[in-house]
């Protein structure tokens, strides 16, 4: 439930709700608003307590919360969340993370991060560690990826967003990647989520292709109560009977996830369409339905490409892309 804080309270009467909710066992989150101070408070039979927290002379209101999402909803945080990592922010303007599906050398990712920051992208993607659905496809270089967009993303000044798939491989993701990317198949992995929960490092939290809204936030709630209130959430399509796409895009999601959560949300646009000719239109409506960035898979030569090769633009395909979706970016800024 919500504890909605009056108006001219005090630092001592959030102290008094705090330690009110702490003696019946429950937890408690704060979100200070310009005008409110509300305190989210979990726990179990939390609403038996709801006339003691009503009583308070400095409570202004309780609100029950229905959803089985808590603290990850609009509802206890009302203030849109930003997530800075290491001064480049995703949540207060559009982002485009970009780079090739996989690693497949350090010539090659020198020359994509090369092209990509030269147009201003600031975060990096690139596979290492690649759940493939064939044990024969190109599983990537594992850590000596890793280390390949490391370090150059330190020459060009780029942030590294890469998978993560084991909860044993925490420390060199913790020591190579600027934020730990959750696939699609981890999405419901909660051991994973529940170390992820423990990580210093933002997750970019992948929405399962065949799950609902309500599990994608619940999976996000995971990180959340484990510890970890960096998140961002990535919609990368779901699968429909459709065959002329890889999956769906589900473009209703990102405005929907915004009324009802706090977290960024950004879209997957390659493994949302497997498809490169789709891309460049749908960038635009991703900028247009209110996203904090997309996602997109770069490869200098896509038909020579070891992974994905169909669902990655060239360099020219990106370069039009990039400038056509920061145009409308700027235009729907001035509106």
């Amino acid at each position: 439930m919500i504890v909605v804080m009056k108006q001219r309270s005090t630092d001592e009467d959030l102290k008094k709700v705090i330690g009110l909710a702490q003696k019946y066992g429950f937890e408690t989150n704060v979100s200070k608003g310009i005008e409110k101070t509300i305190v989210g408070i979990i726990g179990d039979n939390v609403y038996e307590r709801k006339e003691f927290f009503e009583s308070l002379t400095c409570v202004e209101e309780v609100i029950p919360v229905l959803k089985p999402f808590k603290l990850v909803s609009k509802e206890f945080h009302p203030v849109k969340t930003v997530i800075d990592v290491g001064g480049e922010r995703i949540g207060d303007k559009f982002q485009f993370i970009a780079g090739p599906c996989s690693v497949e050398s350090k010539e090659q990712m020198e020359r994509e991060t090369e092209f990509l920051s030269g147009l201003g992208v600031k975060f990096l993607r690139g596979g290492a560690f690649k759940p493939r659905t064939s044990p024969y496809a190109f599983q990537g270089l594992g850590l000596e990826g890793l280390k390949i967009m490391k370090d150059v993303s330190e020459k060009y000044e780029m942030k590294v967003v890469s998978e993560m798939m084991a909860p044993e491989d925490l420390a060199i993701f913790e020591e190579y990647a600027d934020v730990i990317q959750v696939g699609t198949r981890n999405m419901q992995n909660y051991r994973l989520l529940e170390t992820l929960g423990h990580s210093t490092k933002p997750i970019l939290l992948k929405r399962g292709f065949m799950s609902t809204v309500e599990e994608w936030l619940l999976a996000a709630e995971y990180l959340y109560y484990h510890g970890n209130s960096q998140i961002i959430l990535c919609e990368r399509g779901i699968r429909t009977f459709e065959k002329y796409t890889r999956n769906t895009l589900d473009i209703s999601s990102v405005p929907l996830v915004k009324i009802l959560s706090h977290l960024p949300v950004i879209v997957d646009l390659s493994h949302a369409t497997g498809r490169r000719d789709l891309i460049h239109p749908l960038a635009k409506a991703v900028v247009a339905v209110g996203a904090d960035g997309t996602m997109i898979e770069v490869h200098e030569n896509p038909e020579k490409a070891l992974s994905d090769g169909q669902q990655s633009l060239n360099f020219e395909e990106f370069n039009s892309t990039y400038n056509d979706s920061m145009q409308l970016v700027k235009m729907m800024e001035e509106i």
